[in-house]
């Protein structure tokens, strides 16, 4: 017979996890309605959405992209209390949408400056972004211009102090140590790994320390394993040991999908191929996965759209310049204004102790948009997030 609780406004019922004091017996549910577990941190989330409490125990990782089935429960979750933090930010991860939100923009290089003027002319929803860079000019530059923009006077563009930098809702970090030069070889996205992670580790423990509530968007490639390795980085104490007491899996997103679903739209168009139901998965850049269609799948279409896709920022590369606006503006903007307005988005999200690029809304944690998957379509998927997962180790270091 199931119990259920009531605490801070939120229904609990334990099936395995630790209750909070405080909480007190209710004689019936209500939503939202919140199913304690304790589960392994490292591979699993802290708060995520379910169908309803028969998909307690499903899968979290690639599977998550498969239909379930039965029907679905709105407002019904599985909160790990494994994740000291969890219970405490329940509340704030499942309040409504606002549209009076505070950004901070860590970075004012080529995408970081395409990003915050796309986020001026079109983030409606947002009242005030802060910005942070080295060069104190350029955000003098910025805070001028942008607040000199007709009839846009929200959002206001301020400066943040190295201090301030998580009194805010959404943190979008789009610094980078290690852009390759014009004409370097290999997949580039990999070749800023190690710089940018270490560069990341100071902003984690940050967030850490200041009890950062909102929502970390990791933006500076390779986005994938950036978002894990700040995960890992957050949840390390003083001594080193992961405790799990920083970010939550859920509080942290990568940003690159949204660019590379759209440059595959683009390649089918100029192939003259009709795709409306394209799809893209995985990592943005080596790995990737694009489909022609998820049920009526084409593998050879869908390979060479898949290498046409990766080879695009080459292809720009080999014309005299970094490829930075499409990024800044599909990956980025649009993607994090879906994210903000509670629609389906691109990008790199927790499933599995791997953060893996789907389509997904924000709704508390996040929950993947499920659809029938030809069953080729399916083993490019699963080998796409296996290549992720064996890349824990860089993210550990």
């Amino acid at each position: 017979m199931a119990e259920y609780y009531a605490y801070q406004g939120l229904c609990l019922c334990p099936r395995g996890g630790r209750l909070p004091q405080g909480a007190t017996p209710v004689a019936a549910p209500f939503h939202p309605l919140l199913y304690l577990v304790e589960r392994e941190p490292l591979t699993h989330g802290a708060l995520h959405p379910l169908p309803g409490p028969d998909a307690l125990d499903g899968p979290e990782n690639w599977r998550c992209l498969l239909p379930t089935d039965g029907g679905t429960e709105e407002g019904c979750y599985a909160l790990n209390t494994a994740f000291p933090r969890a219970m405490a930010l329940a509340p704030s991860l499942l309040a409504p949408k606002r549209r009076d939100l505070r950004l901070t923009l860590v970075g004012l290089g080529d995408v970081g400056g395409q990003l915050l003027t796309a986020l001026k002319l079109l983030g409606d929803e947002i009242d005030e972004i802060g910005i942070y860079d080295p060069n104190d000019a350029l955000v003098d530059r910025y805070v001028l211009e942008l607040n000199q923009i007709l009839d846009r006077e929200t959002p206001r563009i301020v400066r943040r102090s190295p201090t301030d930098l998580f009194d805010c809702d959404l943190f979008l970090f789009t610094a980078s140590r290690g852009v390759p030069p014009l004409g370097a070889a290999g997949d580039v996205r990999m070749l800023q790994f190690e710089k940018n992670r270490e560069m990341l580790r100071a902003y984690a423990k940050q967030a850490r320390s200041s009890g950062f509530r909102g929502l970390f968007c990791q933006i500076s490639d390779p986005v994938d394993l950036l978002a894990r390795a700040v995960f890992l980085q957050s949840n390390r104490n003083e001594g080193g040991a992961l405790d799990f007491g920083g970010l939550l899996p859920e509080q942290i997103v990568g940003f690159g999908l949204g660019v590379m679903k759209a440059r595959a739209d683009f390649m089918a168009r100029r192939m003259g191929k009709s795709c409306p139901n394209l799809r893209a998965y995985g990592p943005h850049g080596a790995g990737l996965v694009i489909a022609n269609d998820p049920a009526a799948y084409d593998e050879a279409l869908s390979l060479e759209l898949t290498r046409q896709t990766v080879a695009a920022n080459v292809e720009v590369r080999a014309l005299g310049f970094k490829p930075y606006i499409a990024p800044a503006v599909s990956s980025a903007c649009l993607s994090i204004l879906q994210l903000i307005r509670g629609e389906a988005f691109h990008g790199a999200v927790p499933l599995g102790g791997v953060y893996f690029g789907c389509r997904s809304r924000r709704m508390g944690g996040f929950a993947s948009c499920t659809e029938a998957l030809h069953p080729a379509l399916v083993a490019r998927i699963e080998a796409a997030w296996q290549a992720l997962r064996e890349e824990e180790p860089k993210c550990l270091a």
